[in-house]
Order: structure tokens, then sequence, then C-alpha cells
């Protein structure tokens, strides 16, 4: 059933209870399998979930709706894959492994909360663009819009062909254990996160013409702290930098973020 008259407060409601079951689910697999790393590959999944749970519910967001449902999928399905199909090839995720070796008490309810809980919460915030930059969206892209397309598509490349180019080079043995430098990983020791921010900041900006869009900042705001601070590039640094001795060199010539030439040595 569609509601046409349905809430901001509805929608939101819906869509946490959407991502909760989701999470559940994930939850009781991750207790057969006995591993909770694949929950990486479903947090890019669970967008789209959010993505059709709304535009279920208001599909009265036009253009707006259309380019955020469509950027979503292609984002989602594409990194998704990626990181189920990198799951299935390499195993368990040791920043997991080692999460779960500390846990105190019951293992499954404490994933249930650190893991699975934890993600839903934070899924359900950075998605705040998606869910209310369709809500009372009308009419054709405005400058915010079109500037929004520009960089969630950019970013979508950006990160797609990082994920690329890093592949190839695992894939090849005689690059075991040395650091990426060519490519896009030349300009950025970072291009998949940069490219992720660039499309949670384009999904805003694009939000921001529909009436209430400009209150799902808090989407963007934490994505960019998870990538920047907590669980992206520092706890990834933290741990290269203790196995490749080379990478604390490519750290003092290479942008940690945002693209730009190397610095000559």
């Amino acid at each position: 059933m569609i509601f046409e008259t349905i809430d901001i407060p509805t929608l939101l409601a819906a869509n946490l209870g959407a991502i909760a079951a989701m999470m559940l689910l994930l939850w009781g697999i991750s207790i057969l399998l006995g591993d909770v790393s694949f929950i990486d590959a479903f947090w890019a999944f669970g967008f789209v979930l959010v993505t059709c749970v709304t535009s279920r519910l208001f599909p009265f967001g036009g253009l707006h709706q259309q380019l955020l449902i469509t950027l979503t999928v292609v984002w989602g399905l594409r990194l998704g894959f990626y990181l189920l199909m990198r799951w299935r090839r390499e195993g368990p995720d040791g920043r997991y492994l080692a999460m779960i070796s500390n846990a105190q008490g019951n293992v499954h309810l404490y994933t249930l909360r650190i893991v699975f809980g934890l993600q839903g919460i934070i899924m359900w915030v950075v998605s705040l663009p998606l869910q209310l930059g369709v809500y009372g969206a009308t009419g054709g892209l405005g400058f915010a819009g079109v500037a929004g397309l520009g960089m969630a598509v950019v970013g979508i490349a950006f990160e797609s062909v990082g994920d690329w180019q890093l592949m190839r080079f695992k894939a090849n043995p005689a690059n075991k254990g040395q650091v990426l430098d060519k490519g896009l990983w030349r300009y950025t020791r970072h291009p998949n996160y940069f490219g992720d921010l660039c499309f949670w900041w384009g999904c805003f900006a694009i939000a921001c013409e529909a009436p209430y869009g400009w209150m799902s900042l808090p989407g963007p705001i934490l994505m960019t702290y998870l990538l920047v601070k907590w669980s992206g590039a520092a706890l990834l640094e933290k741990r290269v930098k203790r196995s490749r001795p080379a990478y604390a060199d490519y750290i003092s010539k290479t942008s940690a973020f945002i693209p730009w030439p190397p610095k000559k040595a």
C-alpha cells in the first residue's frame, strides 16, 4: 500500500525498521557462518534497501528521487558485489576477528550490538540525504542539484577505478608486501574513500533542493568522520604502517585524501 500523505517521521521510522530487520537477518546468518565480516558488503546493499523503501512509501520525489535512486543503486550494487567477492576470495576480515577476540560475555550478543546494531544506526543516519532529499522535491535540478550530480558521478567513477586498480595490484604475486603508488593511488592514498565522500556530499547537494533536505547534513558529516578519523583511513594506515615499511615514504609524498600531484623527493 502506498501512503500518499506519509509524513517525515513515519518515513524515517519505516527505513529504520527495514534496516533493523536486515541487520537481524544478517546477524542470524553470521551465527551460522561463524563470520561477521560479510557485513561490509551488505553495508552498501543496505542503502539500496533504503531507497527502495523510500520510493515505495513516498513516490512523489520527481527528478530528484529518480536521480538519488539511480545513483545509489549504481554505487551500492557495484561496491556491494566488489566487497562480497573480496570477502569470498580473502576470507574473514582481520579487523573483525580482532574485535571479536576482545568481546566480553556472549559473543553473539556482542556482535549484535557492536557490529550489526551499530552499523544499522550509522546506516540510517548516513542515508538521511536519500530519505529527506525526495520529500517535497519538485521541478528540475537547480545549481546545487547539478553540482551534486556531477560530484556523485565523479565519486562513483573515482571509487570504482581505485578499487579496480587495487584489485589488479593485489592479484600480482610480485606485489606482495609492496605499496601501490600508481594510477589514482599516485595522487591520493585513498582514492576509494575520496570517491565515497564525493558520492555522499553529492547526494546531500541534490537533497538540499528538497524543502527538508538540509536537515540531512548529519549524514555526510558522519560519513566524513568515519572515513577520515574512525574506521577508514586512520585505522587502515595504522595497520599498513606496521606491515609495510615503505608506506611511511608513501605517506610523506602522497596526499591523504584530496587528489594532488605527489611531492618531489
